[in-house]
Order: C-alpha cells, then sequence, then structure tokens
C-alpha cells in the first residue's frame, strides 16, 4: 500500500473535525480517533526507546535484539493506526492490518526474553536508565491504548485481533525491559510495600 502525502495542512480540522480513512468526517475528540491517536502517541514513544537504546552502554548484541524487535514494532503499529482510523465498511483488501500472526510473534519474543531472568517476588518499579524507564513508559501508553480500544468496541465494530495485539505488546514491552535491565547489569527495583 503506497502512501502519498501532497499537503500537511488542510484546515478542514480547524473546527474539530477529521477525516478517517475513506473519507468520513468525525469529531477530532471521537473515540476512534482517541484510539489511532494513543497507539501513534505509543508510537513516538517506542521511537524514543530506539533512541536511548542506540547511545545507552550496553553489548552491540542487546542493542541489535532490542532494537529489531522495536523497529518490528513500530510498523505494526502504523498497521494497527490505520485499522483503527478506517470503518470496517471502508477497509480495502490491500490495506495493512493486523493479523494474528503479528500477535504470535510477540508471543515468541515474550517466551524467549522471559526464559532465563529470574521469577518475580513483587511488582517492578518503573524506572532503570532511559532504555528501562521509556520500556516501563511505552507500556503503560501500550496499557491506555488497550483501553480505548476496548471503550470503542462497546460503541463500534472493531477487528478483535487489535486489542490481543495491544494485549500481548504491553506484555512485550515489560518483558523487553527486565531482559534489557539484566543484559546492562542494571538493578532491577522491585515494589516493598513497607517502604511506602
Amino acid at each position: 500500500m503506497s502512501v502519498y502525502i501532497h499537503r500537511l495542512y488542510t484546515k478542514t480540522g480547524d473546527r474539530g473535525d477529521t477525516a478517517l480513512v475513506g473519507g468520513k468526517m468525525v469529531r477530532k475528540d471521537s473515540s476512534r480517533i482517541e484510539c489511532y491517536g494513543t497507539v501513534d502517541e505509543l508510537n513516538a514513544v517506542v521511537g524514543l526507546v530506539r533512541h536511548f537504546n542506540r547511545t545507552e552502554v550496553g553489548s552491540e548484541d542487546c542493542r541489535q535484539r532490542i532494537d529489531a524487535v522495536l523497529e518490528r514494532v513500530q510498523n505494526e503499529l502504523f498497521n494497527l493506526g490505520s485499522l483503527l482510523a478506517t470503518l470496517p465498511e471502508s477497509l480495502k483488501p490491500e490495506q495493512p492490518r493486523i493479523e494474528e500472526r503479528h500477535v504470535e510473534a510477540l508471543e515468541r519474543d515474550i517466551d524467549d526474553l522471559n526464559q532465563n531472568l529470574p521469577a518475580l517476588r513483587s511488582f517492578t518499579l518503573p524506572g532503570g536508565g532511559a532504555v528501562a524507564a521509556h520500556l516501563h513508559l511505552a507500556r503503560t501508553v501500550c496499557r491506555r491504548a488497550e483501553r480505548c480500544v476496548v471503550s470503542l468496541m462497546r460503541e463500534e465494530s472493531v477487528d478483535g485481533a487489535a486489542l490481543r495485539y495491544l494485549n500481548r505488546l504491553s506484555d512485550t514491552l515489560y518483558v523487553l525491559g527486565r531482559w534489557n535491565a539484566r543484559e546492562r547489569g542494571e538493578a532491577e527495583s522491585l515494589w516493598d510495600p513497607k517502604r511506602s
């Protein structure tokens, strides 16, 4: 699917409306716009993780592994945004979608990254180095995107793979953060309710 952007501003949104893929006009605060806007925000945070991953101390293997997963995820998030920006009746056969194979790839990532991590005794406190901290941020934005999709599903038809993908992605980001901390020799801070 090719994309051609000929103008960056159209002025059609100056009164609070925007067009979905297919041309239907909706309010900019509609549930559908909130969904793909939050997915776009998530993609931007994943971009930050990739930036810090390239500049933070660590082995080249660690950097490459994290970047390979996150580059794929960024492309899939654009597919998801495209899906959410389109009403089901306006979907074209060639339009990118989130499919079960994308969910399954995330499951393989989770299983592979998690296999040598120590079992948790408590919840992980967000933080660590720049990569770990931004992975935690990405995870929380992903959960918000997931909640947005759940809300949208009450109002309109949404492909269930979108919800499954976001659910699996938040877990992937969490495990990737733990794996990153171990690979970079960072301490993993755990929640201690007695210290509150």
